[in-house]
């Protein structure tokens, strides 16, 4: 089993940048895939990014490509969301998550607000 921490959530204005960390503890790091997920105010919640074990691939939801890199470090046993030219449509509780190979994103972190003004 793992646990999530995330942090670096804020207020920030539009066109301002924040990170975004997930500290993981348990289980062996790398041995899940990771991925950041987001909830605004009456909207389901949907995945931002992702990436596999060993990090040479991710994903991105189109809204946030070219503004949003996720990245991880297996020795820090850290994920990362850099995100940049933020709008106020990101407004939303940012959450990370992992998931063992073939399985569905079983753990999550408690979440880390995100607040862009205009």
């Amino acid at each position: 089993q793992v646990q999530l921490v995330e942090s670096g959530g804020g207020l920030v204005q539009a066109g301002g940048s924040l990170r975004l960390s997930c500290a993981a503890s348990g289980r062996t790091f790398s041995s899940y895939g990771m991925g950041w997920f987001r909830q605004a105010p009456g909207k389901e919640r949907e995945v931002v990014a992702t990436i596999n074990r060993s990090g040479d691939s991710t994903n991105y939801v189109d809204s946030v490509k070219g503004r949003f890199t996720i990245s991880r470090d297996n020795v820090k046993n850290t994920v990362y969301l850099q995100m940049n030219s933020l709008k106020p449509e990101d407004t939303a509780v940012y959450y990370c998550a992992a998931r063992l190979p073939a399985s569905q994103y079983d753990y999550w972190g408690q979440g880390t607000q995100v607040t862009v003004s205009s």
